[in-house]
């Protein structure tokens, strides 16, 4: 705790809800009350917006480190009028912290753990020292490498709702030694536990029968797991390690797991929040894991073997209800059985649905034939350009060898790039709301700087972590709503056409974008203030400036509140149904009802109710409007090249989807735009084919149509209702076109 402590009084509150009225997207109050209002035990009930942004903003504003001692009446000033400010932004709905941040920010599980601000981690498969971190295993010196590492990592900051980008690329999986043991696991549970008869369906064996037959043996290791997410991940950690000699010198290759001690199926998770999954889904993955290492007894691990290690380690976490265990698996390029493993269906179906797969490239590259082919068959691998991020911040800066040299990977939804441990810091800015709510963007941005900058002084629990996060205080600043502003303020798209031009290196013909140069001109301009305020904060710390500043992250759920576009990209229809899923006993759906908003049950999942909500995209009827149904794969390459080019110097998250009949432009365009863009993932464009698809393109009748069906206030019904529920579960949150995110 600080020993001073900023707040915002009632009063000021009051007066900020009299005059500004919050810029409610047309999911947006529903979307923020089903995933960001936290129950108020005192109250009964859960959060409102005023409630939820004064929380998130003081537990921000007093992360920073001059409250930690007796700070001067200035910077209790300066700091008191600075959240206020923040509280504005961020109550009109100008801008936003990450959703994570939403959830997180000012709970007592944020002052327990500083990882739990952060979206999202990157990770290298390799064997490393736990080193002073939370978890460390008593039977290794913490400064010991260990193959168990790396999947610790990943396993704890899976399971408190992040996503981990992991890289299995050859240099780090050649680390990994050859396999020495074949380890013998059983699996015991007492039969008083509530989790007994479902345990043993899944291969645990009474504990009281394994004694009686096996007293005596001197080659076994016990473990008796705590019930706690540590206990998940050092039982974990002991699987592995003993099946190689430096962390098994005993060479001992009995293991014991006792998982009595467990909580059942439905029990509340404390904390992160959510329900528990009991022993079972743990008890899979025990086995499962064996076996993937067992069969590499006097081999190495292969790439392959890491990420399926990766992706059961996600698939128990998913178990958890409410976590949706986001994963980047990273590998080589020329990785063919890395490039090819979710073509084994049994496996995709079983485990391998749990990552997005990319390949490390330079920008050299030029084997993209394979990589489309993947992209048209099933939407994989996606590219991340290490080279880019490590010699480059903007590219209309220019190479700056090694000015990230330390990057190795990215974020799951790829909008930053990532050196070992190392986690994301987000925050963004809604430039086209921000102009209506009448923010000056260069202050809006400032703030949002500011904000990113304070997190980096939490307390993290990986040495790793705390390690890289001081050395670069990265942060990523986002804007989001892209597309409404440029052709609000500019009256067409940035992209202005496209002009015959030779590829300076293999002389084919490419087709070389045209900017507006207004629009160059405004992100440019507030790229620099970016920096300026980093600048400024940095010497009021007495820090380094952060390594880099800006980012395009995809923003799914977050620019639902506002009702903006998504990132940087076009909105997936100028009208649409959005169809999105409650749990059936959620409190709102009868407010909904009432308002005249169709349901209907869920086709997918039971217990489920699926709402359809109409939408209509700012500009929709504007001749210059595009969508992802109707915009050009070249285009949206184009634009996410402008972003990289002039905003970003991290990346750009894009999803760039296609039609079947631009198929053939995916290798050609992969390879122009190979020195502009860092990262990047492709889908097809489905129009909301599916059934109860989340999305799908309307025209403006029946839009009109279904408007007229609405009669009521969601917001207003609800509150007259008098009924909320504390603890409910959340489905179907996705801030990412390919599911990546985690849900808040």
């Amino acid at each position: 705790m600080p020993a001073t402590r900023i707040t915002l009084d009632s009063t000021f509150i009051d007066q900020v809800k009299h005059e500004i009225k919050p810029h409610w997207g047309e999911l947006g109050w529903v979307t923020y009350k089903r995933t960001y209002a936290r129950w108020l035990p005192e109250k009964n009930r859960t959060e409102n917006w005023d409630e939820t942004v004064k929380r998130v903003i003081e537990g921000n504003i007093n992360l920073d480190p001059r409250l930690q001692d007796l700070p001067s009446q200035d910077v209790i000033d300066k700091l008191t009028n600075e959240a206020q400010q923040l509280f504005r932004l961020v109550y009109s709905l100008s801008a936003t912290p990450s959703g994570r941040n939403l959830w997180i920010s000012g709970t007592d599980y944020q002052k327990r753990n500083g990882d739990s601000l952060n979206n999202c981690w990157f990770i290298a498969i390799r064997p490393q020292a736990y080193g002073d971190s939370h978890i460390v295993p008593t039977y290794i010196d913490k400064r010991k490498e260990a193959v168990s590492m790396p999947f610790s990592f990943l396993f704890d900051q899976l399971m408190k709702g992040g996503g981990v980008g992991f890289s299995v690329v050859d240099d780090n999986i050649n680390q990994i030694p050859q396999v020495d043991h074949q380890v013998d696991l059983s699996v015991v549970i007492d039969k008083n536990s509530k989790s007994y008869d479902a345990s043993l369906k899944v291969g645990a064996i009474d504990k009281a029968e394994w004694e009686k037959n096996n007293s005596g043996l001197d080659n076994v290791i016990y473990y008796r797991i705590p019930d706690t997410r540590e206990g998940w991940v050092l039982a974990n950690a002991r699987l592995i390690d003993l099946h190689f000699n430096d962390t098994n010198p005993d060479q001992k290759t009995k293991l014991v797991l006792d998982i009595s001690d467990i909580r059942p199926y439905g029990a509340k998770i404390h904390g992160f929040g959510g329900t528990a999954s009991g022993p079972m889904p743990l008890v899979e993955m025990f086995f499962d894991i064996n076996n993937v290492i067992n069969e590499r007894v006097g081999q190495k691990l292969t790439a392959v073997d890491a990420t399926d290690i990766c992706n059961l380690i996600g698939k128990t976490v998913v178990a958890g209800n409410v976590r949706r265990s986001a994963e980047l698996a990273l590998g080589s390029s020329d990785n063919q059985d890395f490039i090819k493993m979710k073509q084994d269906k049994e496996k995709l179906y079983h485990h391998r649905w749990a990552s997005n797969n990319s390949v490390a490239i330079n920008s050299k590259f030029n084997n993209y034939g394979p990589i489309a082919d993947g992209i048209m068959h099933n939407g994989e691998p996606g590219i991340v350009n290490l080279d880019l991020s490590r010699n480059y911040g903007r590219i209309a800066d220019g190479y700056q060898a090694g000015i990230d040299d330390d990057v190795e990977g990215t974020n799951p939804c790829g909008e930053i790039s990532l050196a070992n441990g190392e986690p994301c810091n987000l925050f963004e800015v809604f430039p086209y709301i921000a102009e209506q709510q009448g923010w000056d963007l260069k202050e809006a941005f400032s703030l949002a700087v500011r904000y990113t900058k304070r997190v980096t002084f939490s307390h993290y629990d990986w040495e790793v972590s705390r390690n890289i996060i001081q050395k670069n205080r990265r942060i990523g600043v986002s804007m989001s709503g892209i597309q409404d502003w440029l052709l609000n303020d500019l009256g067409h798209r940035v992209v202005t056409g496209f002009k015959d031009a030779t590829d300076k290196e293999t002389g084919a013909s490419i087709k070389k974008p045209i900017y507006d140069p207004q629009g160059i001109k405004m992100v440019d301009g507030l790229y620099h203030a970016v920096i300026a305020a980093d600048k400024a904060y940095s010497e009021e710390l007495g820090v380094n400036p952060s390594i880099k500043h800006t980012t395009v992250k995809p923003s799914g759920t977050v620019a639902k509140l506002a009702g903006v576009s998504e990132g940087m990209h076009f909105h997936y229809a100028g009208y649409l149904i959005q169809r999105i899923r409650f749990q059936a006993s959620d409190p709102l759906l009868p407010a909904l009802r009432k308002c005249g908003y169709h349901t209907e049950p869920d086709i997918y999942t039971k217990n489920t109710i699926c709402v359809e909500i109409p939408l209509r995209a700012a500009h929709a009827d504007s001749k210059n409007f595009a969508s992802a149904g109707t915009v050009s794969i070249a285009e949206q390459f184009a634009t996410q090249a402008f972003l990289q080019t002039y905003w970003s110097d991290n990346a750009v998250s894009c999803t760039v989807t296609f039609q079947a009949n631009e198929s053939n432009q995916i290798a050609p365009l992969l390879h122009q735009y190979r020195h502009t863009i860092k990262s990047t993932s492709l889908l097809p464009y489905y129009g909301g084919s599916l059934k109860q698809a989340p999305k799908e393109p309307i025209n403006k009748k029946t839009y009109e149509d279904r408007v007229a069906m609405i009669t009521g206030d969601v917001k207003e019904v609800f509150e007259n209702q008098n009924k909320d529920q504390k603890g409910l579960e959340l489905v179907d949150q996705s801030d990412c076109a390919s599911g990546a995110c985690p849900i808040k």
